[in-house]
């Protein structure tokens, strides 16, 4: 199976290819989807909806995973998380791939153990689990590959799957208005 994790940001958004085969995981590419700060959040969602949609049609993931919001004090970044996550939650249902999310303490648990662990220490787990040499250009490339490893350990059900745009919004409509 073929995983594709995003650690989504409205600057940077991760994201990180693994391939899960029994019990072995391998780094398939990871990187980042970088936008310029003066751009326009619309223009920024563009690059980020294409970033994905590259990605997904170079390494043709079986499944799609995503960082779920997380609730700060700030407002405004909450909002554009949020639209940071519509535009890439888009682009895997157009490619016809099942959604799942999970949280980023969950994450954390899945690769290091606690939901608390610090973000090099996310990265120096990411790089034993993969058994990868490489420095990492942005934690949130780490993040998206720690997020696609947390998925392989709970491929026998994830916490939340959507298989269509319909579903999502059925599951979540209490969040999301059609």
């Amino acid at each position: 199976m073929r995983i594709l994790g995003i650690d989504p940001g409205s600057l940077v958004t991760g994201y990180g290819v693994v391939d899960a085969s029994g019990g072995a995981l391998a780094r398939v590419a990871s990187g980042s989807i970088v936008m310029k700060p003066a751009d326009a959040m619309p223009q920024r969602l563009e690059r980020i909806y294409r970033g994905i949609i590259d990605v997904i049609d170079a390494e043709h993931p079986d499944s799609f995973c995503i960082e779920t919001a997380f609730y700060g004090k700030n407002v405004q970044s909450t909002l554009k998380l949020g639209h940071v996550r519509g535009v890439a939650i888009l682009a895997a249902v157009h490619r016809g791939l099942a959604v799942a999310e999970y949280s980023p303490r969950e994450v954390k648990r899945a690769v290091t153990g606690t939901g608390a662990a610090a973000k090099h220490q996310v990265a120096y787990m990411v790089k034993r689990i993969l058994a990868v040499d490489i420095d990492f250009a942005r934690a949130d490339e780490a993040d998206a590959l720690a997020l696609a490893i947390c998925h392989a350990s709970r491929r026998g059900g994830p916490k939340k799957a959507f298989s269509s745009w319909a579903d999502y919004v059925a599951a979540n409509k209490e969040r999301v208005r059609a």
